[in-house]
This record gives C-alpha cells, structure tokens and sequence, in this order.
C-alpha cells in the first residue's frame, strides 16, 4: 500500500524534472484532452506552463480556468503527485525569461535558450496554476 508524501516529499519532488500530464475539460462531449508538458514549480508557489497560443490545450485551459497536472516518477521507487488547480493568470505573450527558465530547466541553460531561439517569436502564453488540491502516493514502502 502506498503511502501519502509529506508536504516537503511532495514540493522536492514536483522540483525535480519530471515531464507532466496536463488534463484538461474538452467540450462537446469529448474526454478531457490530456498531453504531456513542461512545467516549472517553485516550493509553495504556483506552476507554471508555456506553450503555443493556437494550441488546442491552450483554448480549453482558457475556457476551463481549471487543470489537473499529473507528475511521476515512472521507475521504482514509484511515486506520484496530482495537483488539481485554477489558472489564475495568464500572460499572452509568454516573457522570453519564462520561456527560457521552463526550457531550461529540462535542456540545461545553454539547451533551453537554443530551444527558445529555435521557436522564434510564436504566438506563446503562459499560465500560472494555483494548487488548490493535492494527491501523492509514494510506493517506496512496497519495494
């Protein structure tokens, strides 16, 4: 059986670099759209996410104002967090600082400003997510 992360478990992990999946209501009766993203997270903050303005994800996160955000560690020990939340800004387009400090953190500093460059000057945007409600599971315990 699982156990529940503690509160600082829990923000080290979401510090660490895992790929996310962001889920979001969809309209006229399809399942929520779920797709993988970066994010950025400071301990006792918000998330951050960037990504193309045209993008589907980016509408229904608009007209949603609330997402889900599943990170994992995907090799054992297994240990995830869900954070469900409400956007409560959104920045159109993203600050390049952003961009580049989401992209950097998955790519190194020199990585994720080349993959910045690299897009050019698309049409970004970035939401800020509030986590309202959390769910962790640690299986370390189970090994």
């Amino acid at each position: 059986m699982p156990r529940v992360l503690t509160e600082s478990e829990r923000e080290r992990f979401l510090t660490e670099r895992h790929i996310a999946v962001l889920s979001v209501a969809a309209e006229d009766g399809r399942p929520p759209a779920s797709v993988p993203i970066w994010y950025h997270y400071s301990p006792g903050g918000n998330i951050r996410i960037n990504t193309d303005a045209s993008r589907r994800k980016a509408k229904l996160i608009k007209r949603a104002g609330v997402v889900t955000l599943v990170v994992q560690r995907e090799e054992p020990p297994y240990q995830y967090v869900v954070v469900e939340g409400t956007v409560v800004d959104t920045t159109a387009p993203s600050p390049l600082e952003a961009r580049q400090a989401i992209a950097s953190r998955y790519l190194g500093e020199e990585g994720g400003r080349e993959w910045v460059r690299s897009l050019g000057d698309y049409d970004s945007v970035l939401f800020t997510i509030r986590p309202e409600r959390w769910l962790t599971a640690d299986f370390s315990d189970d090994q």
